[in-house]
């Protein structure tokens, strides 16, 4: 009988550090709990996928440590590789197999694969059965890579951009599989996404990256309820305490302004109404925020 993984965090990720000519990991740290959804989040080039690649041992690191499912990430024991379930932005199977040959080259690779799973998930998802993958759109190899990722008895999910491609009804079909998968509280996802809707949708936790450093990794309806947004004149906005903004928005009008710990600020500065704020613009505002300090 198989091990059963037991542990508070599915991965973590301390201090890691890759650094290239133009571009460097710096020193991030986060860590993802078990039976919950991680959203990945981050401008195109901030070291999303680096860091997943990292994190799945594919690019050599220049420091820090990783663990996966309880194993350093350089040495994960075979029957626990069996257990991560992997979608990469952009296929990586052989263009001239078709969906026979790839159930029978996957049988023979992971110990606990489901047949009957994986052509469910092929039905499920529309995908023909008598075409090679070269004939295949982007979303539908998207959505093979899904299905393959689904059928081996994974208990980790990483998926990189797994709904990009797809269109919004196959997206939303897509989500709640991944909400159905997380139910058994064994289960875990790291889900990297540029389509911050998906991210707000279903994911427990949120970690932010920009410009290769981590800026928060969050508890997701926290992160949301404690910030918010005030709009006054620029000239209110500068006798604000600084430690409650985050980011400034200026216009012709007057500013917008990002508060955090906004209960805190309600209590002193009552004179304003806050307003509800979303994960993609606080991202806006914390990104240009800290490129003006």
């Amino acid at each position: 009988m198989a091990e059963v993984f037991s542990g508070k965090d599915a991965i973590v990720v301390q201090d890691l550090t890759k650094r290239y000519d133009n571009f460097t990991l710096n020193k991030i740290s986060f860590h993802v709990p078990m039976g919950t959804i991680m959203g990945f989040v981050g401008e195109n080039g901030a070291g999303k996928t680096t860091t997943i690649k990292a994190i799945l041992g594919l690019i050599h690191t220049d420091g820090g440590k990783i663990s996966v499912l309880g194993s350093d990430s350089r040495d994960v024991p075979k029957e626990k590789k069996a257990w991560i379930g992997v979608v990469l932005d952009g296929s990586n199977l052989h263009e001239n197999l078709n969906l026979r040959d790839i159930n029978f080259i996957m049988k023979r690779i992971y110990p606990s694969w489901e047949e009957a799973t994986f052509f469910a998930y092929v039905k499920k998802f529309n995908l023909p059965d008598n075409k090679n993958i070269k004939e295949f759109s982007r979303g539908m190899k998207m959505k093979l890579s899904i299905a393959i990722a689904l059928s081996h008895g994974a208990k980790l999910l990483i998926l990189d951009e797994a709904t990009s491609g797809l269109d919004p009804m196959v997206r939303d079909e897509i989500l709640d599989i991944f909400l159905e998968f997380i139910q058994d509280e064994e289960h875990t996802i790291l889900l990297s996404s540029h389509i911050i809707s998906d991210i707000e949708k279903i994911a427990d936790y949120v970690t932010f990256i920009h410009k290769g450093s981590i800026v928060f990794s969050e508890n997701k309806d926290d992160l949301i309820y404690q910030h918010g947004v005030i709009h006054c004149r620029k000239e209110e906005a500068r006798q604000i305490d600084p430690s409650y903004i985050v980011g400034i928005r200026e216009n012709s009008y007057g500013a917008e302004v990002l508060i955090q710990n906004k209960d805190a600020f309600q209590r002193r500065y009552r004179q304003y109404q806050i307003e509800r704020t979303s994960i993609e613009e606080i991202m806006l505002f914390v990104s240009r925020g800290k490129e003006r300090m």
